[in-house]
């Protein structure tokens, strides 16, 4: 999708992906490390996904679950969240998780 962010992230960004889905750091972070799980197909929310997606974005939680864990040992626990819809507070419309890891 043209206009989409999430459809135009540059390879620079990419932490880790695999054909189904990538993560990122987000640009906003609630916390330091905060990381987005995105599907490479262009779905408005975590319901579009297929059983395929949900697994590989499940591959690419744990690898950057992994990743937070290595870059900061403070971390004792993660947030994972998913905005589907407008009044849910979604803004980017392009189904993403978060990973929030909490110190």
């Amino acid at each position: 999708m043209k206009n989409c962010i999430f459809c135009n992230v540059t390879d620079d960004r990419v932490l880790f992906q695999n054909e189904f889905a990538f993560a990122i750091k987000d640009n906003f972070p609630v916390t330091p490390l905060h990381c987005l799980i995105i599907p490479k197909r262009h779905i408005s929310d975590y319901f579009s996904m297929d059983k395929e997606e949900l697994i590989r974005c499940d591959d690419l939680l744990k690898k950057a679950k992994q990743y937070i864990e290595l870059e900061d040992k403070s971390v004792k626990g993660f947030n994972i969240g998913m905005n589907s819809g407008e009044v849910a507070g979604q803004t980017i419309f392009h189904c993403h998780i978060h990973l929030i890891p909490r110190r």
